[in-house]
Order: C-alpha cells, then sequence, then structure tokens
C-alpha cells in the first residue's frame, strides 16, 4: 500500500506542478499584479515559487514514504531527506527572487539543523 501512495504522491506533484503552471499561473500573470519592489517580477516569481514548492515537498514526502517502506530505515536517513528537501527549497527561493525573498534564510536553517541532527 505504501508503493500506491509514493505513486499517488508523484504524480499528484507532477500534475499539480504542470497543470497549474498551463491553466492557473499563465492566466493569473495576464492580470494587474501588485509591484513589489518596484515592479511585478517578484510578485510573478513569488507566487510562481510558492506553487512549484508544493510539488518540492510532496516529492519530500515520496522519499520518505520510500525509506519509510524498507525495513531498517534510521532517523539520520530521515533527518537527510528532510534537510534536503528544505535545502532544494531554500535553494530555489535563493535564485528565483536572487535573494530578496528572504525565506531561503528559514528554509536554509531548517536543512542546516536537520544535517546537524543526522
Amino acid at each position: 500500500m505504501i508503493s500506491l501512495a509514493i505513486g499517488l504522491v508523484l504524480f499528484i506533484a507532477l500534475a499539480h506542478s504542470y497543470l497549474g503552471e498551463r491553466y492557473i499561473l499563465i492566466r493569473l500573470f495576464r492580470q494587474p499584479l501588485p509591484k513589489l519592489f518596484g515592479s511585478d517580477d517578484f510578485t510573478r516569481k513569488t507566487l510562481r515559487f510558492a506553487w512549484h514548492i508544493t510539488g518540492v515537498a510532496w516529492l519530500g514526502f515520496a522519499a520518505l514514504l520510500s525509506r519509510v517502506n524498507t525495513s531498517g530505515v534510521s532517523r539520520s536517513e530521515l533527518l537527510t531527506i528532510i534537510g534536503l528537501t528544505f535545502g532544494i527549497t531554500g535553494a530555489i527561493a535563493l535564485v528565483a527572487s536572487r535573494g530578496r525573498h528572504l525565506s531561503w534564510l528559514v528554509f536554509g536553517g531548517i536543512s542546516l539543523a536537520c544535517f546537524a541532527a543526522a
């Protein structure tokens, strides 16, 4: 049953990202958006990041489920997966916003704390 859950998580992560980009974000971006930091570029990138980061989190859950599905999973392995998930999230936030959206600091801190605990 865990394999079914993993498959469904992978499916929903990809479907959410693709369909959201194609049918929601593109249409949303045709509308006037609030101008932050002098333009709506930051707003667009923040909305896109927030939408797609859900998929990154779900992929992290799929990785956790795959480890839970095996015997002998360790605390260290689970913390490493969580640390990687938050590290990737922080890297995306840093690159997408060119450091202006400060969430990368928090995601990076969570990642480092998980690695230190592992």
